[in-house]
């Protein structure tokens, strides 16, 4: 099913519905791509890479062009963000502070693959507690090397002290060696289900053994290794190769699989490409992925140059997650100050940062709508709407924010509007602002 899975709803949603779906009567909608235009172009790329752009943002990558605005996306390092208010370890706080940065900051590229990597690499404040600031270093780490090697990004990866506590790999030792993080590193993480066995999860769990969580005497954002609480038997037989093995040799034999380059190609394709990419593109990607030496900043200029990306089979296919919904609409309006709706609302459209729903993340594009979640989608949008007096003008809005392409329902509401509020109103329910 397309993402447009959005636009056949339960019809008990109450009459606003209409603004929400149109009337398709069952068929899926079409949408005839504006993308041979460079204006759709760059407002599609900065849907997917970024959380949308106001008219000024809009305006100035317009002045740069379509591959410069790819060239200045990757290639800009991430601001830098403030610090966390209060405690670090507070999860109320640290979740706040995230949204507020995801609303202010000027490399929205950088939080978005922060947001990425975070659904990626999960840990949640259930299980890492909330007594130390480990989440905090974790997603100060995922934003600093969002665009990184993949051998840097596993090193870091294995040895966060959240992801150590997460995954239990803090527990771990070479006569009882743990194997919940070695099995997610190959299964969620690098490989995929199928292109290992049972014994390189075990060979790997021991070569991994040895790690613990840092104290304050260490001064270190980062675990340390022990050597006497490490794997001292005799050699390890991990993805066909038999030897002494260690947290670099893991790394390596992930990176000699073919599956690897596969696997997360893939998983950056669904996310920011098309739910149902070619075959082809996904190895031609992976290729070129795995002979860069795993390189993200060169994948992604790649994924965002390709001639897949901007073509109209790509046009309005994924659907924006909760997070992505709620700060595109909140920069939309232009009302940073309204942050605090989006933790009001994200657990009820079932994503809340810093609490993924399990070690796989969240689900992707269909998963994030049903009748209750697009009702909560709704319930935002009055919420923000209500709190705001005054609203940027809306009379290109159905340019700026839609490119200008409605469905016939969409169409006919905007044109029954009466003022700027309802205008509004119309356009954050529709199918089109929640595709991107």
């Amino acid at each position: 099913m397309s993402a447009l899975r959005l636009l056949s709803l339960e019809r008990k949603i109450p009459s606003v519905r209409s603004a929400v779906v149109p009337k398709t009567e069952g068929k899926t909608v079409e949408w005839p791509s504006p993308l041979a235009q460079q204006t759709a172009r760059i407002a599609h790329l900065l849907r997917r890479a970024t959380f949308g752009a106001g008219p000024d943002e809009l305006e100035a990558a317009l002045k740069l062009g379509y591959g410069r605005v790819v060239d200045q996306l990757v290639e800009t390092p991430p601001g830098e963000p403030p610090a966390v208010p209060g405690n670090s370890a507070d999860i109320g706080a640290l979740q706040q502070w995230w949204v507020d940065h995801m609303l202010a900051t000027p490399t929205p590229f950088a939080e978005r693959m922060t947001l990425f990597w975070h659904g990626h690499f999960t840990s949640d404040y259930r299980k890492v507690g909330t007594g130390q600031p480990y989440l905090y270093w974790q997603n100060l780490t995922w934003r600093k090397m969002a665009l990184s090697n993949l051998a840097s990004l596993l090193m870091q990866v294995t040895i966060d002290p959240g992801m150590m506590r997460y995954l239990d790999l803090a527990t771990s030792t070479g006569k009882s060696p743990n194997e919940n993080y070695s099995r997610e590193l190959l299964e969620l993480f690098t490989m995929g289900a199928g292109s290992f066995g049972e014994g390189d999860v075990r060979a790997a769990a021991s070569a991994l053994a040895g790690w613990r969580l840092p104290v304050a005497a260490d001064n270190s954002r980062v675990g340390i290794f022990e050597q006497r609480r490490a794997y001292s038997g005799g050699p390890l037989t991990f993805l066909g190769k038999t030897g002494r093995l260690d947290l670099k040799s893991v790394i390596d034999g992930i990176l000699a699989s073919d599956a690897t380059a596969t696997f997360l190609v893939t998983k950056v394709v669904h996310h920011f490409v098309s739910p149902a990419p070619q075959a082809s593109y996904i190895r031609r990607l992976a290729d070129e992925f795995r002979t860069g030496k795993y390189d993200f900043k060169t994948l992604m200029r790649s994924v965002f140059l390709s001639p897949e990306f901007i073509n109209s089979q790509s046009y309005r296919s994924l659907i924006k997650s909760p997070i992505e919904y709620m700060i595109s609409a909140l920069k939309a309006l232009k009302a940073p100050q309204l942050s605090g709706l989006v933790l009001e609302a994200g657990e009820q459209m079932g994503q809340m940062v810093f609490d993924p729903p399990d070690v796989a993340g969240w689900p992707n594009n269909d998963a994030w709508i049903s009748s209750s979640t697009v009702m909560a989608r709704i319930n935002f949008a009055v919420s923000a709407l209500s709190q705001l007096r005054n609203l940027p003008p809306a009379g290109d809005l159905a340019r700026l924010q839609l490119d200008g392409v409605l469905s016939p329902v969409t169409t006919r509401l905007l044109d029954q509007a009466g003022d700027d509020r309802t205008r509004w109103t119309i356009v954050l329910m529709a199918p089109e602002f929640n595709l991107k």
